[in-house]
């Protein structure tokens, strides 16, 4: 699965995503893209998932018509986000299109 992460989510999380291609939006130069521009970007070039930790993406969007699964992290700190690992990437591997999964980290 192409797996896409946006600004915000910590790059080491990828080591943890073996089985599937990821890339980050500053990679593919799109870091000052806008939500809407970030998304729409992605699913022309055939991401499967967004990985992001912009927890108001869902109000700020219309994602109905969306066909790129969204996983949100509560948090951009790493050391919170090495604590849920293995929640997040259950999360990415059952992704679905359309998908839309918070993943709460304390």
């Amino acid at each position: 699965m192409k797996v896409l992460f946006d600004q915000g989510t910590p790059v080491p999380l990828r080591g943890h995503i073996s089985a599937h291609h990821v890339s980050t939006a500053y990679e593919l130069g799109w870091a000052t893209l806008k939500n809407g521009e970030l998304l729409a970007a992605a699913e022309n070039s055939g991401f499967e998932v967004l990985v992001t930790t912009d927890t108001n993406l869902q109000y700020q969007q219309n994602l109905n018509q969306r066909k790129i699964a969204i996983v949100v992290l509560s948090t951009t700190s790493w050391p919170r986000i090495q604590k849920k690992i293995k929640a997040i990437v259950s999360a990415i591997d059952l992704a679905t299109p359309n998908s839309y999964q918070s993943v709460a980290i304390n």
